[in-house]
């Protein structure tokens, strides 16, 4: 299988996207901004950073770069898509997913190792967790907080477009406590958090068997290999 991993101007977290795949057994696909080509990816990983220095709006002009246009017509028809932090929010800026971001609620930028609650487990990038398990991936955000209109909010809770959630702390002040949605077929789905810093004992979030030893985000990418092979 192989997922592209778009690089933007001011993108950081490419070539960890890019490493997560490989660890999840899939071979990633560096791929271009300013481009109009996939190049026959079977899904694609939009990167967390600081997409264009998050002008204007964080994602805002990111969601219009050339190769954005592909990724709108794949993610339409029925193509993965994943988008972490800066990812999330090009996602929800070129409405692939409901919502949209604005400023932390306490004007600060956060970084910690964030305990979420898988709500949805049936996503392209979900399958091989369980609905209401808990799982702590690291999160770093100045822009994080989701919010939409009362109408948006009851129709994701209510068709289970939630995926998300954050526990025992909110972090960013979103709303409902969401860290994470998809879209109403479920193969493109968007986080704050950075599943890909949490895929190689080691280098992860502290658990109680050791340091640094948290794999939990391993998961997102066996999951859309999985979503594929069985399609």
């Amino acid at each position: 299988m192989r997922v592209g991993v778009i690089t933007f101007p001011g993108s950081l977290d490419d070539r960890d996207a890019q490493r997560a795949v490989r660890v999840a057994g899939a071979t990633p696909v560096a791929l271009w901004h300013g481009d109009h080509d996939l190049q026959g990816v079977d899904a694609v990983i939009l990167p967390g950073g600081f997409s264009y220095g998050d002008y204007l709006r964080a994602g805002a002009i990111a969601s219009h770069a050339p190769i954005m246009a592909e990724v709108i017509d794949a993610a339409n028809k029925g193509v993965p898509v994943l988008g972490i932090c800066n990812g999330f929010q090009m996602l929800a800026e070129a409405r692939l997913v409901p919502g949209a971001h604005t400023r932390n609620a306490h004007q600060q930028f956060i970084r910690r190792d964030q305990k979420l609650r898988v709500e949805n487990a049936s996503t392209a990038w979900t399958n091989e967790y369980s609905t209401g398990a808990e799982i702590i991936i690291p999160l770093k955000n100045a822009d994080g907080r989701y919010v939409a209109d009362a109408e948006t909010i009851a129709r994701v809770e209510g068709e289970g477009q939630v995926v998300f959630r954050y526990v025992d702390i909110n972090p960013n002040g979103s709303m409902n406590d969401i860290a994470g949605v998809s879209n109403s077929a479920g193969n493109v789905v968007g986080l704050m958090p950075h599943p890909e810093h949490a895929v190689e004992e080691g280098f992860g979030p502290d658990t109680a068997a050791a340091m640094a030893s948290g794999t939990d985000g391993l998961g997102f990418f066996t999951s859309v290999i999985r979503s594929f092979v069985t399609a």
